[in-house]
């Protein structure tokens, strides 16, 4: 749709990239070659939060039909695959830097993982506390120590009290820690958005079918496909476009990845929804 968009408005406005790819070549260090080979990671943003503005090289349509008219062999010759695959990777590596970031936002702090913990312990305690003195009980019932045993209840009763409220007091520091303050939220394993484990299933499909989170999906999936297919083929040197070698400003191309396609697919691992944490 993006892309039927924008030939559109070529057509009717005039683009100023239009105009200068007639004077450029496949090769030429201007052209986004990720445009080429599939989808700039540019157009798969707009008006969303992660909107990367507009791709500082040129979008040539001319020029994306003359490479998919070429044989692949002629393709590979050229390695722009290798830059693409590049060109994701580092999309999504940032997008998984972001993930991790705000996994951690949910995680308790050290002193809410303590009095977590004291408050467990207590609550352990007082349950002892109750299973001994109802048996104490029953013992001095069946003794005839009737005050001896109403006295030994009172107590229990009491303990039961307090154990009710450090529950209460576990529940509510389970609802609000960690910094976010819900723990009820989960992160996207594929875009890295909030979403709480309360959103009805018309909230969780506009997540999965809203851009943002098929714009990643299809990154993933297109990195993941063509590391497949670039697995073992080196990158083939540069070729001479008559400027005598030159820098085309794509470095030395692609090397595998650092950390791969760590969530792949339409929601996550396995085509699962996509949250990490579970449900």
């Amino acid at each position: 749709m993006a892309a039927e968009q924008r030939k559109l408005l070529e057509q009717l406005m005039g683009n100023p990239q239009t105009s200068r790819a007639g004077q450029l070549s496949l090769t030429d260090p201007k052209v986004c070659r990720s445009f080429l080979v599939g989808t700039c990671p540019h157009d798969l943003f707009t008006n969303t939060k992660q909107d990367l503005g507009q791709c500082p090289r040129v979008h040539a349509e001319a020029l994306k039909t003359e490479w998919e008219t070429l044989p692949e062999a002629e393709r590979q010759k050229y390695g722009f695959q290798h830059d693409y695959a590049r060109d994701l990777q580092k999309y999504i590596d940032d997008c998984n830097r972001r993930i991790d970031t705000a996994q951690r936002r949910l995680e308790k702090t050290p002193d809410e993982i303590r009095q977590t913990n004291v408050l467990l312990k207590g609550i352990s305690d007082l349950a002892c506390t109750i299973n001994c003195g109802l048996l104490e009980v029953q013992i001095l019932g069946e003794m005839g120590e009737v005050s001896r045993a109403y006295d030994e209840f009172f107590k229990v009763r009491q303990a039961g009290q307090t154990k009710a409220e450090r529950e209460r007091e576990l529940k509510a520091l389970s609802d609000t820690s960690g910094p976010s303050g819900h723990q009820k939220l989960q992160v996207c394993d594929v875009c890295g958005a909030y979403l709480s484990r309360l959103d009805n299933d018309r909230r969780l499909a506009d997540h999965f079918y809203g851009k943002m989170h098929l714009g990643y999906a299809q990154m993933r999936k297109t990195y993941e496909t063509l590391s497949k297919e670039l697995r073992g083929r080196g990158r083939p040197p540069m070729q001479d476009d008559g400027m005598g070698g030159r820098d085309d400003g794509y470095g030395d191309g692609w090397k595998g990845g650092s950390r791969g396609p760590r969530r792949g697919g339409f929601g996550g691992r396995g085509g699962g929804r996509g949250f990490r944490g579970g449900w």
